[in-house]
């Protein structure tokens, strides 16, 4: 066991845990920080999705000792940025949600689209977020919020 020093959401934390843990692990076991779901375990669906330094990243592989000093920014402090605050407030707007479950990690990348791409084209988005699975198909409004959010960035 080891002890890391991470920066989750603005704010230190400290966690003892094995070198190998996943992030995903650490964030709902440890930290107690749930918004973050386990889908796949394999990178494959995006359920987990995070960002890391400001990238959409897969939390669910990758392990705790390779996090180092990047920041971490997770659902629940995704908020606190303005992007991230338009893109929420475009999912309710839309009704995006149905069942719920992946929609942490579809906000999650749909923020970090947005911030690389303000005015993201249907082929930019479905390049984007094709990674990001939704089992209800509710993809028609997760693209309709993309775009919501794009008309109102400044």
């Amino acid at each position: 066991m080891e002890t890391y020093k991470l920066t989750v959401n603005g704010q230190p934390k400290e966690v003892t845990v094995n070198s190998g843990t996943p992030l995903l692990w650490v964030l709902r076991e440890e930290l107690k920080m749930t918004g973050t779901k386990y889908g796949c375990g394999i990178a494959a669906c995006g359920a987990c999705t995070v960002h890391l330094a400001g990238v959409a990243t897969r939390s669910c592989v990758v392990p705790v000792s390779l996090i180092g000093d990047r920041p971490i920014v997770t659902i629940e402090g995704i908020g606190q940025d303005p992007v991230g605050r338009l893109v929420q407030d475009a999912w309710v707007s839309e009704d995006v949600v149905q069942c719920g479950y992946c929609q942490s990690g579809q906000i999650m990348g749909a923020v970090a689209l947005l911030k690389s791409t303000p005015k993201p084209t249907d082929a930019n988005i479905e390049e984007s977020m094709g990674g990001n699975i939704c089992r209800c198909g509710t993809y028609p409004r997760i693209r309709q919020a993309i775009k919501t959010a794009s008309r109102q960035l400044k």
